[in-house]
């Protein structure tokens, strides 16, 4: 349950979900797993969350994508249709790019996922992104202003993101906020963004995976249930920081947990 918890919290505020998995593991004495099946649990579980929290969003993009019978009308008129019609490639773009880019180097990566090192040295990295992004004026664009190079860019920091340590809501927003666009926005593109690449990385992983190990289903569904409660959770406090431009509060916290990190490490 606590890691559970602590992926809810970390998979959607920008202080990466995976650098905190990978350190919180490698100091809980006696942790193990059989390959990265209990982190894909807890993964599924924040996915529903997402999915939740972003239905009505998710609702009109699928409703905008096939044609009106003769003589339909839509409930947001055809401007509104055409604005989430396109949404839906973008997302189509945008996934494709991290997927290009990050399935070149996914065992280079893989190796990384046990190393709280270089998981601490990244969450560095996500604290000046985010300190840099939160001081970006004039962010007036709305998804209707998003186009493909906004997409293909997003996707490129999603596929960065592959990294532990490096957030992966935290880099796409940034790089949205660098793009102009709109805090909400930026955040909505980026948590409809996570839909299709963590439904992915979940399928293609546990096409590999073990099978659960006996009498590890209580344990695995109160971490799944845990993620997914808290997941719903810190999506409303980010959307909250966003409007107020607070993100700024998160790369303190990402340095200063990223440097605890390395200390303690340094003084074991």
């Amino acid at each position: 349950m606590f890691l559970g918890i602590l992926q809810g919290l970390t998979e959607f505020l920008p202080v990466s979900s995976s650098g905190h998995l990978v350190i919180a593991q490698g100091f809980l004495p006696g942790f193990e797993q059989p390959g990265v099946l209990f982190d894909l649990v807890l993964h599924g579980g924040t996915l529903v969350a997402v999915v939740f929290f972003l239905r009505k969003e998710v609702s009109e993009i699928l409703r905008a994508l096939p044609p009106l019978p003769p003589g339909g009308t839509a409930a947001g008129g055809e401007s509104g249709r055409a604005v989430h019609r396109k949404m839906f490639f973008l997302l189509i773009a945008a996934t494709v790019v991290t997927a290009l880019t990050g399935w070149p180097f996914r065992d280079g990566i893989a190796g990384l996922f046990e190393s709280p090192t270089a998981a601490a040295f990244l969450l560095l990295v996500t604290g000046l992104l985010l300190f840099f992004a939160d001081r970006v004026q004039n962010t007036l664009r709305t998804k209707k202003d998003l186009n493909v190079f906004d997409a293909l860019i997003i996707g490129f920091a999603q596929a960065l993101a592959l990294l532990p340590g490096l957030s992966r809501s935290g880099a796409t927003i940034s790089f949205a906020l660098f793009r102009k666009i709109r805090g909400e926005t930026a955040a909505t593109f980026s948590f409809l963004m996570s839909i299709p690449a963590v439904a992915g990385a979940i399928l293609l992983e546990a096409w590999n995976m073990p099978a659960l190990p006996e009498g590890a289903l209580p344990v695995y569904g109160a971490g799944f249930f845990a993620a997914m409660v808290t997941g719903f959770l810190a999506l409303k406090m980010l959307y909250l920081f966003i409007k107020k431009h607070r993100l700024r509060v998160f790369s303190y916290y990402c340095w200063v947990a990223g440097s605890l990190t390395l200390v303690t490490i340094a003084l074991k």
